[in-house]
């Protein structure tokens, strides 16, 4: 997702740690379908809902991240790509490889691809990936079923996962529902059990569970955040990104994030959470989740917090 509303800054930054963050958009507003545009604006609080492209504008320039990552001392940040014409728009890997030009040592990629009349053009969208993951900086792929309309299961986008191999890339999976408007919600697109068939497929691939199955629509740790713990349990290419489900918003005293970070601690996974935020939604998110994901986290010992905000995702990536 890339915005939910306007939260209040955070003073607090990463408490000197290294801190690498999956998950940050870059784009312009005039890439969002009107539709969602409406659902955004008509959440955001006055005065910012009667311009909010001037918000969006504010936050999302490859400038504005780093200011957002330095107010949080975040070290390190992944751009994603986003190819979903129909949901929350389209980031290009084009504007992405030139983000990362504002700051190289900072700032890293991930690729994305059309799937959009995947049948005849399925070829092209994968000359295009592989294109893409060959520039230096970007690391890995983003997808996200529910936004680009198509199963977790379904093989005819293996190919994928083939690059994937290719390049040593791992591979970032939107999971669980979304609230944005002309999503799918059905499990095949949600779940992210749905996934194992590619899991087992490519072992040599690191699979990263988006959200942990969260359903952003009836705000609930169910079957799906069930389903990516059993899954990062049954395979050692699983990894766990609890982003956004966090956020003030979402959950103003942190209950659900408190939840996601003692369950993951009660089955030993410390060593698969990749720490993401889907930042940067409004000035002074990603200050703000960072301070929260480390309330969260609260009883870890304090490598396991360091392996979740960096080390884990160094050992993945290969940075």
């Amino acid at each position: 997702m890339w915005f939910l509303i306007a939260c209040t800054s955070s003073t607090t930054r990463g408490s000197g740690r290294d801190v690498v963050d999956l998950h940050l958009h870059p784009g312009d507003w005039h890439s969002i379908p009107e539709s969602t545009q409406g659902y955004l604006a008509a959440r955001f609080p006055y005065p910012f809902g009667l311009k909010p492209e001037k918000l969006a504008d504010s936050v999302l320039s490859a400038e504005a991240v780093l200011d957002e990552m330095d107010a949080a001392g975040v070290d390190r940040a992944v751009l994603l790509s986003v190819y979903a014409p129909r949901t929350v728009g389209v980031a290009t890997n084009e504007l992405v490889i030139d983000a990362l030009a504002a700051d190289p040592e900072r700032l890293m990629g991930m690729a994305s691809l059309p799937t959009d009349d995947w049948n005849n053009r399925s070829d092209e969208y994968l000359d295009a990936l592989d294109a893409a993951l060959a520039v230096e900086g970007m690391v890995g792929i983003k997808l996200a079923g529910a936004h680009q309309h198509f199963r977790l299961d379904d093989p005819a986008y293996f190919g994928i996962y083939e690059l994937a191999a290719e390049h040593q890339a791992p591979v970032y999976h939107h999971t669980g529902t979304s609230p944005f408007p002309g999503t799918r919600t059905e499990e095949p697109y949600t779940r992210p059990d749905f996934l194992e068939a590619a899991v087992v497929a490519y072992p040599e691939v690191s699979f990263i569970v988006g959200h942990v199955g969260y359903d952003f629509q009836e705000r609930a740790l169910d079957e799906g955040f069930d389903a990516a713990i059993e899954l990062a349990l049954a395979h050692d290419n699983v990894f766990l990104e609890p982003s956004a489900l966090g956020s003030r918003h979402g959950d103003p005293d942190g209950t659900i994030l408190r939840a996601v970070m003692e369950r993951i601690a009660d089955e030993g996974l410390q060593d698969r959470v990749i720490y993401g935020s889907d930042g940067p939604q409004s000035p002074g998110f990603v200050a703000d989740y960072l301070e929260r994901s480390l309330l969260a986290m609260e009883g870890w010992s304090e490598r396991d917090i360091d392996a979740a905000l960096g080390g884990n995702f160094d050992r993945v990536f290969g940075e």
